[in-house]
């Protein structure tokens, strides 16, 4: 049997565990939130508030958060600068962000290189790309079912078109020549890491200065500006160095883009 004095002492240690539960409970739950909150709204309002941009009263995105600029079939618009490409879910998706996780030597990032990690048609190890394309020696051809196919096998399909493979469009040389055709680039332009490569949350807002140099003469063009009007306007989007000296100067996307609409509608 229980003496008093056992049950007097368990009552105690059950009254204590209840206690430091409702106090933590209320520091933890309720005033550190809220005191985080509030100086959150006194000192970072705009980044609390989700650094949302406006237009005519709406909101149309958040300066930290990039999205695509492209129509309805998934084109990008020529008129607007491009973000870096995105792996975050379908792409800028902000409910899923994340990165494609693959390895710096995998066929689905870099392709197929010569003598390095390429795979004949007979699966085993090759010193040559079967399927280079005289556009890409570093093609990752895609399967019938639209599948790229890092791991080729025997017996595997593939896509063809005018007796050439198709290759994956989301590896980094495929990314490189899609980019330099859409910007009018020549062959041999160096091609910002940046314009090919997906950051790692898939929402990075800004893209490198190089890469928007890359990009004005084309929207220049397009909306039928001087270019040396669309240069100052991104030298009046670069961000600097964060603290002065962390990072790298980047251009704002979105908020280019929008600033461009304002003297181009």
């Amino acid at each position: 049997m229980w003496s008093r004095l056992n049950l007097q002492s368990l009552y105690r240690q059950f009254g204590s565990s209840i206690l430091l539960t409702i106090v933590v409970a209320v520091v933890v739950g309720l005033i550190y939130p809220a005191v985080v909150w509030l100086i959150g709204q006194a000192a970072f309002k705009d980044q609390a508030d989700g650094s949302l941009i406006y237009r005519d009263g709406k909101a149309v995105g958040s300066s930290l958060v990039a999205q695509g600029f492209s129509n309805a079939a998934g084109d990008p618009l020529p008129q607007y600068f491009q973000p870096r490409p995105s792996d975050a879910g379908t792409g800028y998706e902000a409910t899923d962000s994340g990165a494609s996780n693959l390895g710096p030597s995998d066929p689905r990032l870099v392709g197929f290189i010569p003598g390095f990690n390429t795979v004949g048609l007979n699966g085993k190890a090759s010193k040559t790309n079967p399927f280079a394309t005289p556009a890409d020696p570093y093609c990752v051809p895609m399967s019938t079912a639209g599948d790229p196919v890092n791991d080729p096998a025997p017996g595997d399909k593939y896509e063809m078109s005018h007796g050439q493979y198709v290759c994956d469009p989301n590896t980094v040389p495929e990314r490189t020549i899609a980019y330099r055709a859409f910007n009018g680039l020549a062959p041999s332009v160096q091609v910002p890491v940046d314009a090919v490569t997906a950051s790692g949350s898939g929402l990075d807002a800004d893209i490198s200065v190089a890469n928007a140099d890359l990009q004005a003469p084309r929207v220049a063009r397009l909306r039928h500006l001087p270019l040396a009007t669309v240069m100052k306007m991104i030298h009046e989007y670069t961000t600097g160095y964060v603290w002065g000296f962390m990072g790298d100067p980047g251009v704002n996307v979105l908020e280019l883009n929008l600033a461009l609409d304002r003297i181009s509608s």
